[in-house]
């Protein structure tokens, strides 16, 4: 009995550890946020002697913040559903169709991992200044529209799911379509919300695309707006850089608690039944 009590008191005392550690980082820039230059300088680590909103103000005083927020709103949205549909219906047709060297596929598609992203920079900008995409919402919407490692997550899932119920619906006259959106989508909720969460984290985050493709203010993203506040000057612009940073990162921790138990279901195996 005590031996449990033990074992269970350590496991609480590593995860109350756990948690400072990786919440510390947040708390750190909330605080530092609500501080002015000089006091983020000297005592970064301690709470506001005076709690300032000048950091918040200014912002929205230097940038149309809601321009660049519908901006990355639009642009991550945008990207997660595209990327959500277009990788499971590559993952579906490769598991659970007889699709001509659908093996052949998978290993192209995972060789591809295999390739580092940069050395596709200078081609991809090259075919999107071609195609007249520079500075429109195309060039920040299309290449993220699909992800090798998404089709690869949710082939791994599209596996658990019984043939059985597919064969019973192409049975019942269902076409492929149909048994995709009305069975296969539903089981695969889980799964879809994890490759969801990590598709919108990333294009929320995306910092090169918009640098290398926005020219025009009216398409700023947050990230884009967040390194204007970057001078050579050590110091300036600290409260603003602060703000932005919390305000960059606090939809992106909303959504993550909005859909964790999906999240955690999919890695636990559970959900799809």
């Amino acid at each position: 009995m005590n031996k449990n009590k033990n074992t269970m008191l350590l496991v609480y005392v590593t995860l109350i550890v756990a948690s400072i550690v990786v919440l510390y980082p947040f708390f750190f820039m909330l605080i530092n946020s609500f501080k002015t230059g000089p006091e983020i300088m000297h005592s970064p680590n301690s709470l506001p002697t005076e709690w300032s909103f000048r950091g918040y103000v200014e912002v929205f005083g230097s940038i149309n913040l809601g321009r660049v927020f519908f901006n990355t709103i639009f642009i991550s949205i945008s990207v997660t559903f595209l990327n959500v549909l277009f990788s499971s219906m590559v993952a579906y047709a490769i598991v659970k169709t007889n699709l001509p060297g659908r093996e052949f596929w998978l290993k192209v598609i995972l060789g591809s991992m295999m390739i580092p992203a940069v050395l596709f920079t200078i081609p991809t900008y090259m075919m999107m200044y071609e195609w007249d995409w520079i500075n429109t919402y195309r060039v920040l919407i299309i290449p993220g529209s699909i992800s090798a490692y998404n089709i690869f997550l949710l082939v791994q899932f599209m596996k658990q799911i019984d043939n059985a119920y597919l064969e019973a619906a192409r049975i019942d006259g269902a076409n492929e379509i149909r048994i995709f959106r009305k069975i296969v989508l539903p089981m695969l909720r889980p799964a879809l919300a994890t490759v969801g969460i990590l598709t919108f984290m990333g294009a929320w985050n995306d910092f090169m695309g918009p640098l290398l493709y926005v020219r025009d203010e009216s398409l700023m993203t947050l990230q884009l707006a967040l390194y204007n506040f970057q001078t050579e000057v050590p110091g300036t612009n600290l409260e603003q850089l602060w703000a932005m940073t919390t305000m960059i990162a606090v939809p992106v921790v909303i959504v993550f608690f909005c859909l964790q138990k999906n999240f955690i279901k999919a890695f636990t195996g559970v959900g799809v039944k």
